[in-house]
Parts: C-alpha cells; structure tokens; sequence
C-alpha cells in the first residue's frame, strides 16, 4: 500500500478497500492484492465498512459498495454547484435520446460520476452516483483524459467500457476553456448502433452548452 495520504492510517487504509471495491465486486483474496493489506487487516476493515453500510456482499459473497453510498453520493451531489446547475440539462439529454445520462468530473487517476439518469427502458445501462471508473476506456474517460474532439464536438466510443454498451460524451469547459467536466449519454448497441455519434452527439453538445450556460448564470 502506498504511504499515507491523510496521516490517520485506519482511515486511508478503509479508502483502499472502498476504491477496490468501486473497481469491482472482490473476494478478500482480491482485495489482499489490490490493496496492498494484510488479509487480517482488510477482513477487518471490510466488515467494519460493511456493518455501516458502505460495503456490502453480493450474491457470490463478494465485497462490493453498500447501499448507503447511493444515499451519500446523491447528497454529495445535490449540494455541488457543478451538479445542481448541469440536472436540467442532464434531463433535456434524457427526454431527448431516450437513454441513461452521465456527469463526470475527474477525480486523480479516475472519473467520477456525479449525477446520473437512467433510460426509462428496461434494457439501460447504470452508473451509480459516486461510481469511480477508469479514464483511458469510454468516452468521457478520453475526454477528461484530454482527448480531443475533433470537429463535431463529441467523443463515441463502442464496448470500450462494457460489452454491448456504447457512449457519447462531449465536454463541458470551464470561464478559462478548460474541460470541467464530461456529459455523456450511454446505451446498449441495440439502440445506439454501431454508431452512436451520428445518432446523439448534436444533442449531447447541446447538453454541455445548456450546462455550461447555467454555470454562467448569476447565483
């Protein structure tokens, strides 16, 4: 494990379990190798998370995120200013495509998502609120890891991420021009095609504008 970052041992050690959990479900072997821990340590640490109800166990006995961090996340998020201003927009982007919407902003080697909605249809993709993915996959990814555009405005990018899942994202560029943070609309390829650029990208840079107009407005 890497040294400490806050000084207070006990705590950086439980961020190290929740990030490998954010990753993905882990057995406690996998969360011995990720992490760095000592089995002993990360058993005590991941029940201690789960008995607060930021870890919990999946149907496999794996150790993935809890449910309580939905309900942390989305207060987290309701009382950002970046958040707050970008939900009517992120709405427009829903009713438009049809498909499940994303806010990401990155946060060091990953991105996080801020907000998010979900298609209406039964087969939709999901990100939770607080979900830490990586950059180099997805297009939101490459965009807050400094891809550019090219001349449409938006990034695709197809089963990069997940098998069967494509996105669209465009950025959302701060008062100095730098990209601030990343809207995307993601779904299956059954709907999005192969080519989901020419199918959402007008509408997902219409989005970042809305957004990026609202963060103009005067408080």
């Amino acid at each position: 494990m890497e040294p400490t970052v806050s000084g207070v041992g006990v705590l950086d050690k439980s961020v190290a379990v929740l990030d490998a959990v954010a990753v993905a479900p882990s057995t406690l072997a996998e969360l011995v190798t990720a992490t760095g821990l000592s089995r002993a340590t990360c058993h005590r640490l991941a029940v201690a998370l789960e008995a607060h109800g930021l870890v919990r166990r999946d149907a496999d006995g794996r150790f993935t995120l809890g449910l309580r961090l939905i309900g942390l996340g989305r207060a987290a998020s309701d009382r950002w200013p970046l958040a707050e201003a970008a939900r009517p927009a992120l709405e427009w982007l829903r009713e438009a495509t049809g498909e499940s919407v994303q806010l990401y902003v990155r946060d060091g080697d990953r991105r996080l998502c801020v907000d998010s909605l979900d298609s209406p249809h039964e087969l939709r993709t999901i990100v939770e609120v607080g979900a830490r993915l990586r950059l180099d996959v997805g297009s939101a990814g490459r965009l807050l890891l400094g891809s550019g555009t090219g001349a449409n405005g938006w990034v695709a990018s197809v089963e990069e991420r997940a098998p069967g899942v494509a996105s669209v994202s465009a950025p959302v560029r701060g008062a100095d021009g730098a990209v601030a943070a990343a809207v995307g609309v993601s779904g299956p390829i059954e709907r999005t095609t192969r080519r989901p650029g020419a199918r959402y990208g007008g509408s997902v840079v219409e989005a970042a504008r809305r957004v990026e107009a609202a963060l103009r407005r005067p408080a």
